[in-house]
């Protein structure tokens, strides 16, 4: 007995939450409805055409693989706006790029797909991009006084592979543009060189597979696959800290790679130098090449990322520059961040049936503005943290601020660091200038530091928790 539109719909939703993040699934998929099947083909209704467009870029080819696992057979599902909801305001906001490639699941915390993935596997074959973001290129990353000598690096690099700066070596907080610029460099290679053999991995995905090949005795197959590639990928490679078994291999894969002069590019959180439990050996070859940061944006790029994104998308005429210019001067912390801004505000401007604008702008995002001034002292932000910290601690907020190195305020000044990355998530090189511009190394520090202390001081782990819970009580 065949099933109806509604039936296969619901089978493949039910499946699909096992997949997608509870949020995005009530924001984007709970209020379709299932119009009609033709053969292997479900047409779903969405309320807009903002919904329709981004449900088809973001979440119909996830669905559509879903169906042999959901209901036994190919399903091809597609998104069009629903018939009644035709005469009501629309919002065609979005017009969605074609689709990239399907990539590997990426690591915890990653996401999936292949745009903001940080593992692969298997060898790209010949020539192969298809674990690349068609979107990570040159064309599209915007350089600034961030990221600046980062790019031109990326640039000789990929003019001269395995000859300048190899290894190359980006670090950098989280959704500043590390992978973005290493997959923008395989590209032009790839271009140039159409039968280039790459691999693109995480670090933790390449310990799968090395615990998979001595799992399954095929260990000489697991060398042949990463010694024989012209071009290797690896990002977070923080991660091999502590895996004594994984640097070793890596270390010799790179010994291999390095040697016969094809190149290597590598992406972390922090210069080698300062990866714990990373042997001396790999901390030298790391730092062979060339190592260049990527740090935050200012104001002015700021602004260039995000108009920049409105081209890429097709959105110029529909987010005014005064908007832009407002979720640039308040969203600080991150590319990733400034983009995730704008979809939630596109969002919410189609589910309001408003037009964009800065009003609007400040309703949406209002968790995420961050005014110049003093903030009210009734919310948690950074500045809350820091002068609960000050007064905890008999101190100044200023003086936590300060250039000052005695005991008396490193102690408070690096509890303020790890209260404000627990509870706020606030990025590494922000925290930094909060602290009176130091570098995200030394927020890195402070983290560990403090951390190393309350494990091994019950009572100083008992005064911070005791303040992280009277700092937590401003949430509500």
């Amino acid at each position: 007995m065949s099933l109806s539109a509604a039936e296969i719909w619901t089978r493949l939703l039910d499946r699909a939450r096992l997949e997608i993040p509870e949020q995005t699934f009530r924001t984007w998929l709970k209020e379709t409805k299932a119009l009609e099947v033709k053969g292997h083909t479900l047409t779903v209704g969405t309320p807009d055409r903002f919904s329709a467009d981004w449900n088809e870029s973001k979440h119909a080819a996830l669905l559509s693989g879903l169906a042999p696992v959901a209901l036994g057979h190919p399903m091809t599902v597609m998104f069009k706006v629903h018939e009644e909801q035709k005469q009501r305001p629309q919002m065609d906001l979005f017009v969605a790029p074609p689709p990239t490639p399907a990539a590997p699941a990426e690591g915890k915390g990653k996401g999936t797909g292949s745009t903001t993935g940080n593992s692969g596997t298997g060898t790209g074959g010949v020539g192969s991009s298809s674990q690349l973001s068609a979107r990570y290129t040159f064309d599209n990353f915007v350089i600034g006084k961030s990221n600046d000598l980062a790019a031109a690096t990326a640039q000789a690099v990929a003019a001269a592979p395995g000859k300048a700066y190899n290894p190359f070596f980006i670090y950098g907080d989280t959704g500043l543009g590390k992978t973005h610029l290493m997959q923008a460099v395989a590209h032009e290679i790839i271009r140039a060189t159409p039968r280039t053999r790459l691999m693109y991995i995480g670090t933790e995905q390449f310990t799968n597979e090395l615990v998979g090949s001595i799992q399954g005795r095929t260990q000489a197959e697991f060398r042949r696959r990463f010694r024989e590639l012209d071009l290797l990928l690896v990002d977070d490679v923080h991660f091999l800290r502590g895996k004594e078994s994984t640097q070793e291999e890596f270390f010799n894969t790179f010994n291999a790679l390095y040697e016969s002069g094809r190149q290597i590019i590598l992406t972390s959180d922090r210069p080698p130098k300062e990866i714990p439990g990373l042997e001396a050996r790999l901390v030298s070859r790391f730092e062979w090449g060339m190592v260049a940061d990527v740090e935050l944006p200012d104001f002015e790029h700021r602004i260039a990322i995000l108009q920049n994104k409105a081209r890429l998308d097709h959105l110029e005429r529909t987010i005014p520059l005064d908007v832009i210019r407002f979720i640039a001067e308040h969203v600080r912390s991150s590319v990733r961040e400034l983009e995730g801004s704008v979809i939630r505000l596109l969002a919410f401007a189609s589910l309001r049936r408003k037009e964009v604008s800065v009003d609007l702008a400040r309703e949406a995002l209002r968790d995420k503005l961050r005014g110049d001034g003093e903030p009210d002292s009734e919310a948690l932000s950074v500045s809350t943290i820091q002068q609960a910290v000050a007064k905890a601690w008999g101190v100044s907020s200023e003086a936590l601020r300060s250039k000052g190195r005695t005991k008396a305020l490193t102690v408070p000044r690096q509890v303020a660091m790890h209260l404000i990355r627990e509870l706020l998530g606030v990025q590494l090189v922000e925290i930094g200038n909060a602290f009176g511009g130091r570098d995200h190394s030394t927020v890195i520090h402070s983290l560990e530091k403090t951390e190393t202390a309350m494990q091994a001081d019950p009572e100083f782990a008992a005064r911070v928790g005791k303040l992280r819970v009277a700092l937590e009580g401003l949430r509500s």
